[in-house]
């Protein structure tokens, strides 16, 4: 696994690195098979990523709208017009602005009553686009994501019955810190990608990362040490504040 820590100055900065490497994993893909696949992430951060790739005209020239799929790591167990729904804030942020086709765009329907429902035809609808045999996990050209203040990353927490999901691209996650709840992908399926970058920002993660990158490996505990593409690329992208206990890493 070729993994890259970059600690960079602030949020603004992590956007800002995370378009440029969105629009380098776009164009590498697009020329390479016609098409790029990514994954999307909710938080604060991935939403100035979004609006970076819609309102920068440089990076906007860049992507190639006609040949991206988007995808979602995980969603709230709420409707799409929800103001939790990571779709709505990707549909704010980025979709509504740019040249998509609703063929392009693959949500989960975080608004049925049935999470295991959604979660089975999020599953199914992904096996269907990738062409994927029993087994198989979907290749993602990019999957972004964060990290809490307790090393979860998608909807996947600390001792949470999804950590176990082996053989699942996408399952169900009752998350009882938070008496709700979520649908995601589950490690194996994320892991698959080509390239994960993760944007973490905060002083109150600082401790919680520092354990993921340079603690023991405690994936019950810290979920986030759980996505190491086997064949890919790792970038994590963290502010000053998040990085301040680390010992590694290049500090930008």
């Amino acid at each position: 696994m070729d993994r890259e820590i970059r600690i960079l100055a602030d949020g603004a900065a992590i956007a800002k690195r995370a378009a440029q490497e969105f629009v380098q994993a776009a164009a590498a893909a697009a020329r390479a098979k016609g098409s790029f696949n990514v994954a999307l992430a909710g938080g604060s951060t991935p939403k100035a990523l979004y609006g970076l790739l819609v309102n920068d005209p440089a990076l906007r020239s860049q992507v190639p709208w006609d040949k991206i799929r988007l995808f979602f790591g995980d969603e709230r167990h709420v409707g799409p017009g929800h103001p939790d729904s990571n779709f709505r804030m990707a549909t704010e942020a980025m979709i509504s602005h740019v040249p998509l086709t609703k063929d392009q765009v693959l949500r989960i329907k975080g608004e049925y009553p049935d999470t295991a429902e959604a979660a089975r035809e999020y599953e199914q609808a992904l096996q269907s686009h990738f062409k994927l045999k029993p087994g198989e996990y979907p290749r993602f050209d990019l999957l972004l994501a964060g990290m809490g203040n307790e090393g979860h990353t998608l909807s996947l927490f600390p001792g949470t019955k999804a950590l176990h999901a082996d053989g699942r691209i996408a399952v169900q996650n009752w998350v009882g810190k938070l008496y709700t709840e979520r649908i995601t992908l589950t490690a194996p399926a994320a892991s698959n990608a080509a390239q994960i970058i993760f944007m973490v920002t905060g002083a109150d993660k600082a401790c919680a990362l520092k354990a993921v990158l340079e603690g023991p490996f405690e994936p019950d505990q810290l979920p986030a040490q759980l996505l190491q593409p086997q064949n890919g690329k790792l970038l994590w992208l963290v502010d000053a504040a998040a990085g301040s206990m680390l010992a590694t890493g290049i500090r930008d």
